[in-house]
């Protein structure tokens, strides 16, 4: 079975984390898996999360939303790159047609009230914070003539220029974007203002075609470079990748805006930051190879 379980996970890894990092013990990777388990370990540490709960049914969810409103977000408890994940739920025709769809990646979902602010991923590895992202989702800037379908063209090209791909993944036309185009009273022939910004999809993730841009940690205070550290010792890692939100963003003190941590990441997609749409990669191979001097038990078990 011991076996078994190892040809299992290498498939996993090779099929579904190509470009993850495996720096973590197994009783790190196992303590990091689930949302539940990061919310228990960021409240022992008194490290500010969304107030939530897990449940299976989803008349449970109904309720957290009667007591706490909206907007909410729903995801499944174990996942990755946002599979089954919606944000943000603004009525309860919203909130059940979530629950729906998580549900088919995870029996066991996760309900919490959602902030609206900076997307970040932030990379803390020997000691301290080596790399931080700010993530969007999909999206395009008008120039008042040309349309929303040549606006996706022009980034989808900009994108191959910077050899972006595969790591990155193009702007999309199909339905999806479409739908989600509709909800805003717009469609693919729209010609959106001059420097007006137009989200395709709600998902803040790579593969409807988020990106990412490079922020100049020098820029972040020391009170919040302490609070990420602080993630690492509390989960006894060596390597976390941590999804925060920030009010207002990360160059401002933590304590002076509304912050939620969201998970930590024990095998955090590294290769993503060597591929920013905005701003310049950090040579992190330095890190990098620090991290490999690690003698680590366990790599190939699940």
């Amino acid at each position: 079975m011991s076996q078994f379980k190892k040809i299992i996970y290498a498939w996993i890894s090779k099929t579904f984390m190509d470009g993850c990092s495996n720096y973590n013990s197994l009783a790190v990777r196992k303590s990091c898996r689930s949302k539940e388990q990061a919310r228990a370990v960021f409240s022992k540490g008194n490290i500010p999360c969304a107030q939530g709960m897990i449940f299976f049914n989803p008349f449970k969810a109904i309720q957290f939303a009667r007591q706490y409103g909206f907007p909410l977000v729903v995801k499944p408890n174990v996942s990755g790159f946002s599979r089954g994940s919606f944000f943000p739920i603004n009525n309860y025709k919203e909130l059940w047609r979530a629950l729906f769809f998580a549900k088919l990646w995870w029996p066991f979902t996760v309900v919490e009230q959602y902030l609206q602010g900076h997307n970040y991923r932030v990379v803390v590895a020997n000691g301290k914070v080596i790399s931080v992202l700010q993530r969007y989702a999909p999206f395009v800037i008008g120039d008042g003539k040309a349309t929303i379908s040549e606006l996706i063209d022009r980034e989808n090209t900009v994108r191959e220029t910077m050899n972006l791909y595969p790591c990155m993944s193009s702007l999309q036309k199909g339905s999806q974007t479409q739908t989600f185009l509709n909800k805003q009273g717009y469609n693919l022939a729209t010609v959106p203002a001059d420097k007006e910004q137009v989200t395709l999809f709600y998902r803040i993730s790579l593969a409807p075609g988020g990106v990412v841009r490079v922020i100049d940690k020098a820029l972040i205070p020391e009170v919040n470079h302490k609070l990420f550290k602080d993630v690492l010792r509390l989960f006894d890692a060596n390597v976390l990748g941590i999804d925060v939100i920030l009010e207002k963003g990360i160059e401002t003190d933590c304590d002076q805006q509304k912050c939620i941590f969201l998970e930590v990441n024990s095998r955090p997609y590294l290769k993503m930051h060597a591929f920013p749409r905005y701003g310049i990669a950090e040579d992190l191979s330095a890190e990098f190879n620090q991290l490999e001097q690690l003698d680590i038990q366990q790599l190939d078990t699940y």
